[in-house]
């Protein structure tokens, strides 16, 4: 998980943004925000990736409150089926929203160590959904890796993209113009020099914009940061974390069927 000092910013931008979220989930986004704080607070940085972060993974029905707030929050969960952004199935009972940023080594981590397993075991088989949100907070290269990431998205190689931008030592060699056409190129985008020009378009902007801003209203202080059917998942925790947070996801779906 990226330990930097995200909190300004973030506060920075909700205001000159305003809210990026309806009146409805206001109080699950200060939830969000709390994990995400304590995954983040001084005493949490001294540990590792895997400990230092908080996931509440609690049984369903241990608190109905709780649980009207993660109803909530799953609410962000766009399930469009032409999203370039995301896999699996748009009517998946369980859908992980991920906010995270080309230059975040934990998020690197999550996604080589973690993410193929989850997608091999609940992505496939049709039971969960990914979500990407482009949450850059490392400056101008994070902004420029996630536009060149929507670019890619736009020619169907989002997520070959991602693989590449996310290779380890990737993030080493830098997010410049050169760099991105030669990761374009690495995951297979046609087109490189429409690439180029979507990836510097209003279009590009205003999406990459449009995660941040969510992401912001959420009061995400650190990368990356989930919400697995709205419950909130701070930092690169270990498989197991999420692999919880799904099944207990995928038992409340089976029970409660929309």
């Amino acid at each position: 998980m990226s330990k930097t000092t995200t909190t300004a910013p973030a506060q920075r931008a909700s205001k000159r943004r305003g809210p990026a979220i309806g009146a409805g989930v206001v109080a699950a986004a200060l939830l969000f925000g709390w994990f995400s704080y304590t995954a983040t607070k001084p005493e949490a940085a001294a540990g590792s990736a895997g400990s230092d972060a908080v996931a509440d993974v609690s049984a369903p029905d241990s608190a109905p409150e709780q649980n009207d707030t993660y109803t909530q929050l799953a609410k962000l969960a766009r399930r469009d089926a032409k999203d370039p952004l995301a896999q699996g199935r748009a009517d998946a009972p369980v859908v992980m929203i991920e906010y995270a940023d080309f230059k975040c080594g934990f998020c690197g981590k999550f996604a080589r160590d973690t993410e193929p397993d989850l997608v091999k075991k609940y992505v496939d088989a049709g039971k969960l959904r990914i979500e990407w949100r482009n949450f850059p907070i490392f400056g101008k290269e994070s902004e420029a890796a996630a536009r060149g990431a929507w670019a890619a998205g736009q020619q169907g190689r989002f997520w070959e993209f991602h693989a590449a931008a996310y290779e380890e030592g990737a993030k080493e060699k830098g997010f410049g113009e050169d760099r991105l056409k030669a990761l374009a190129e690495q995951a297979g985008v046609a087109d490189v020099d429409r690439f180029v020009r979507d990836a510097a378009g209003k279009e590009a902007r205003e999406a990459v914009a449009r995660d941040q801003q969510e992401a912001y209203g959420l009061g995400a202080a650190s990368t990356p940061s989930f919400l697995v059917n709205g419950r909130p998942i701070a930092g690169a925790q270990p498989a197991g974390t999420f692999t919880q947070a799904i099944d207990e996801a995928l038992t409340a779906a089976a029970r409660d069927p929309k």
